[in-house]
């Protein structure tokens, strides 16, 4: 598959995802949202935030990954997800805050050219930046339909 093709299809994706589940996200009620099956598990606020996180870090990978030779850029979700705290988050500021970072990434794969996206960055493994904005809507898919209560989408 062409790179130029394959990014154009990335960004298509998540425009669509962020604009299909927006509405469904902020009629979710605060209940719900907050509600943890039990102390160790996520609510469904932490899922969000945890998808804000992933946003952030996958900002950073195809932004650096385009000036520097194999960035290696890692963080330790569940660490991320403690220390800012998202149980207590907004539920209205989360929710915006997550659908601008993903307006902001379709904004910097837009301007990818196929021989940026060949380039490589590390996670926990070594992929291309295509790779990892393809893996991005899976995972993103992945965690939304847990907190909308869809049909599981498996991830990885």
């Amino acid at each position: 598959m062409d790179n130029s093709y394959h990014i154009e299809f990335v960004v298509a994706e998540l425009n669509r995802i962020t604009d299909k589940h927006l509405s469904a996200l902020q009629h979710i009620p605060e209940a719900d949202f907050d509600y943890k099956s039990s102390p160790r598990k996520w609510s469904k606020r932490e899922i969000l935030g945890h998808l804000v996180d992933s946003a952030q870090n996958n900002i950073r990978r195809f932004i650096v990954a385009q000036y520097e030779e194999q960035p290696k850029i890692v963080y330790d979700q569940d660490k991320w997800v403690a220390i800012t705290d998202y149980q207590h988050y907004s539920m209205p500021d989360l929710i915006g805050l997550w659908y601008l970072l993903n307006k902001h990434i379709c904004h910097i794969l837009r301007s990818i050219t196929p021989e940026m996206a060949e380039r490589k960055s590390e996670s926990e493994e070594m992929h291309t930046v295509g790779w990892l904005a393809e893996d991005y809507i899976k995972h993103l898919l992945h965690h939304l339909h847990q907190v909308l209560d869809l049909e599981p989408v498996a991830y990885p």
